[in-house]
């Protein structure tokens, strides 16, 4: 009997995996949300949008939009323990789909981002002799083929990167072996692994950083308040996006991973956790990052101002390099930097891995090794052949703006809506997550923001977006590219999920009851 009507009895779904234990899952949630993005957009966006006084729209935003969707997240996922798409099967069979969505998602997040990985790993070794010598943008572009494309307009090539192709083989083969030993003996072990060693090497990195001749300059220009800003909504919006990206929450991820945990689980108390310890490490890294910028811009004589690549890749492989060549013992501050990317890049990889192959697993009846393999083979040839050519920098960029900016935005929003307005099953989840946490703090105001708030902000970001993609494109890229890889991307992504979902399930997904919400704590805590 399926699960549409909380409560009602069913035959128990097989036996579901579970972490060793509450660090065990706290680890993963932790390594999954921190990622690229925590290094190299958090201080561009901090920047950017009002320096210090970008923090009060920060913290607003954490605690009105990234706390309430992780607890939804953990909610849903703990609740109806599966994959994304056997939730929302669980939850009404119409909305099956939007588990798919999720999936396609975090697909084509699992075929780019190991490249950014591989470039980080090839830069650990770059760092040892400063490869990039006084030219640090000409060696990335060259590194990475964007040099080679020939014309004047970016465009798609079929010409590997013999540079780039090893690493990016490396990255997937973790991958693969570490989700194929499944959750407890693969993906806990190896965030229990990589994120201590991340924390160590990036705590390193910014003492060094902050003991640079004129890093105390580049943490003014970070942290100074200009408070002007917080009349522009836009710092707000921005405030909103990157709290929702940073988390890794509304597309499958820490659905995927609450789903794990044993019955009777802390969801609330380690949701705040991760989510804390997320903007924590996002600070940190500001202070890192900018700490080094003073150095550079102490080094030409200029103001941080005047620096440019204060974000994304440009800031990872053209402004870091350029600065390491700079200073003393650069090598060592290089291979501190990079091996600090390839750790975040690692866990928050296989956490993406982590939504797919389970979903493919579940729904097919094939154990997780084998669905790893035949999942995770082509998907690295997608990366090859998309983002380890000479045109990978430039397919990566649009593919990464609308999966991110469209598609995970679109899907919070859906599952917001349709969780809270169509299923009308808030209460049922705020009760639950006060049911098996230690404290019974989730009140009417999680559901007012989840329910109200997120949607509203979220809408905001995906109009404008949408608005500004339609009318002025992207980063001047042409028609063709935008169309194949970002309008066409999204939709083919809705013609698999509705593939998906009109095919059969080879297992059971349907003969599941959830936790009895009138349960004493101690029937809960039997089933331990």
């Amino acid at each position: 009997m399926s699960s549409s009507t909380d409560g009602a009895p069913a035959a128990q779904a097989p036996e579901r995996e579970q972490w060793s234990g509450q660090v065990g899952f706290l680890f993963a949630a932790i390594g999954s949300a921190i990622g690229l993005g925590n290094i190299w957009r958090f201080p561009g966006v901090a920047y950017s949008n009002g320096g210090g006084a970008f923090m009060i729209p920060y913290i607003v935003a954490l605690l009105c939009v990234g706390i309430p969707v992780l607890l939804l997240d953990y909610a849903l996922g703990h609740r109806m323990r599966g994959s994304s798409p056997a939730v929302f099967r669980r939850l009404h069979r119409r909305f099956e789909w939007l588990g798919w969505w999720q999936v396609f998602v975090c697909f084509i997040i699992m075929c780019y981002y190991p490249a950014v990985v591989a470039w980080s790993m090839r830069y650990v070794l770059f760092s040892v002799g400063t490869a990039w010598g006084d030219d640090a943008k000409g060696f990335f572009y060259d590194y990475v083929g964007t040099s080679r494309v020939s014309g004047d307009a970016p465009h798609y090539t079929l010409q590997l990167v013999s540079g780039v192709i090893i690493p990016l083989l490396i990255v997937w083969g973790f991958g693969i072996y570490t989700v194929s030993r499944g959750v407890s003996r693969g993906v806990e072990r190896a965030n229990r692994v990589f994120l201590p060693l991340l924390v160590v090497l990036f705590l390193a990195l910014v003492v060094r950083a902050v003991l640079l001749p004129g890093a105390t300059n580049g943490l003014n220009s970070l942290f100074t308040p200009q408070w002007e800003a917080l009349t522009d909504f836009k710092v707000w919006m921005a405030a909103f996006a990157q709290i929702f990206f940073s988390l890794s929450v509304g597309f499958g991820i820490m659905l995927t991973y609450a789903s794990y945990l044993r019955p009777r689980s802390n969801l609330v108390g380690t949701g705040l956790v991760a989510a804390f310890a997320n903007s924590s490490f996002e600070i940190l890294a500001g202070i890192g990052v900018f700490g080094t910028l003073g150095f550079m811009a102490h080094a030409q004589g200029i103001g941080v101002d005047g620096i440019e690549g204060i974000a994304g890749p440009a800031l990872a492989f053209i402004t870091f390099p350029t600065v390491i060549s700079q200073m003393t013992g650069g090598a060592i501050f290089g291979i501190l930097f990079f091996s600090s990317l390839v750790m975040a890049g690692l866990t928050s990889f296989i956490s993406i891995l982590q939504v797919v192959v389970p979903a493919i697993a579940e729904k097919t009846g094939a154990s997780i090794p084998r669905t790893a393999l035949v999942v995770c083979l082509p998907a690295a040839a997608l990366s090859l052949l998309l983002f380890g050519t000479t045109s990978g920098l430039f397919d990566l960029d649009i593919v990464d703006a609308f999966i991110n900016n469209i598609g995970v935005v679109s899907s919070a929003i859906i599952m917001c809506v349709g969780v809270t307005w169509v299923l009308r099953r808030a209460t049922p989840l705020q009760r639950h997550l006060n049911l098996v946490s230690e404290t019974r703090v989730v009140g009417a105001w999680w559901r007012f923001l989840v329910a109200v708030v997120v949607p509203l902000a979220l809408t905001y970001i995906l109009v404008q977006t949408v608005r500004s993609y339609i009318q002025d494109g992207y980063e001047g890229y042409s028609h063709a590219m935008l169309g194949a890889f970002g309008w066409g991307m999204l939709a083919l992504g809705v013609v698999i999920g509705i593939v998906l979902t009109l095919a059969k399930w080879r297992t059971p997904v349907d003969e599941f009851t959830p936790i009895d919400l009138d349960a004493p704590l101690a029937a809960i805590e039997e089933e331990n």
